[in-house]
């Protein structure tokens, strides 16, 4: 009887172990499995503040590069740049966890978005200037043409008021500019010295032509003082892709005949120097002269 009551005890004390052995095991493996896991978000975490502050570094290196084009929106680019440094900072100093990653990426997609408005809108006023560059002061492009143009015409101009070609067009010969004194009594008095010029007088030939198509003419003249200002008028015309700013307009009713041209432009505090006096027709230079002024 007493060997039968050992035995129940014994039986019951395997069991019982048995039970604790099993809970044991029970626990070790969800112990591993939450560490595991654990392990898993903090990696995952890390993995996603490494590329959330690689992000933020090709951001700021956009705005770096947008910068560098030193354009008018140059302030607000360095400003959104500098929220970009800021946030590198404080995500540098964070611990990564799920919370404040997804606090990081929100800010970041926010960045993002305004760094695209900003580069988007930097890259329209570029484009701009650019059109703006092309369409710079008329009176400067057509200043540089006529230069150019001057040296081929300059050793012509005495061929061609001897000769001239007959032809469909009309030829501009004798073209001339002087600075006078201007008396109360009207009466004009040449003058070389420019500050005591109150005009100047432009005249000029157009040469018979009998074939020529009769009719009124109109030309465009074009006085540039010693300061590459243009004189007179000052108003812009365009032809085709170019424009001119221009002194005067001659207007000439030519009848086939020789026609002398002559007009005047106020001259108001000249100084000395070079003066170019170039002749347009519909945009085309077709006569130039130059003269100085002590």
């Amino acid at each position: 009887m007493e060997n039968q009551n050992n035995n129940s005890g014994l039986k019951s004390l395997v069991i019982v172990l048995s039970v604790l052995f099993a809970l044991s095991l029970v626990y070790i493996y969800k112990l591993t499995t939450d560490v595991n896991s654990t392990e898993t978000k903090l990696a995952t975490t890390l993995s996603e503040k490494d590329q959330v502050m690689k992000d933020l570094k090709d951001l700021k290196t956009t705005y770096d590069a947008a910068i560098a084009e030193n354009t008018s929106m140059s302030d607000e680019l360095i400003a959104e740049r500098e929220k970009v440094v800021a946030l590198m900072a404080d995500l540098k100093k964070s611990n990564g966890d799920v919370a404040s990653m997804e606090k990081y990426k929100k800010q970041y997609l926010a960045l993002e978005s305004k760094m695209k408005g900003l580069v988007a809108e930097n890259e329209t006023l570029k484009k701009d200037n650019t059109v703006l560059k092309v369409q710079r002061d008329s009176t400067i492009v057509v200043l540089d043409e006529s230069k150019k143009t001057n040296k081929e015409l300059t050793g012509q101009n005495e061929n061609l008021t001897k000769t001239v070609e007959k032809g469909s067009k009309l030829a501009i010969v004798n073209l001339k500019s002087a600075a006078f004194i201007v008396r109360s009594s009207g009466k004009e008095i040449a003058t070389d010295k420019a500050s005591r010029a109150d005009i100047l007088k432009v005249s000029f030939t157009i040469a018979e032509n009998s074939i020529a198509k009769s009719g009124d003419r109109k030309y465009y003249v074009q006085v540039i003082d010693s300061k590459n200002n243009v004189m007179g008028e000052r108003q812009t015309e365009r032809f085709a892709d170019k424009t001119l700013t221009y002194s005067y307009i001659a207007n000439v009713k030519y009848d086939n005949k020789t026609v002398d041209v002559v007009n005047n432009i106020k001259a108001d505090k000249l100084e000395k120097g070079t003066f170019y006096v170039n002749i347009f027709d519909n945009g085309q230079l077709i006569s130039n002269a130059i003269f100085t002024l002590k």
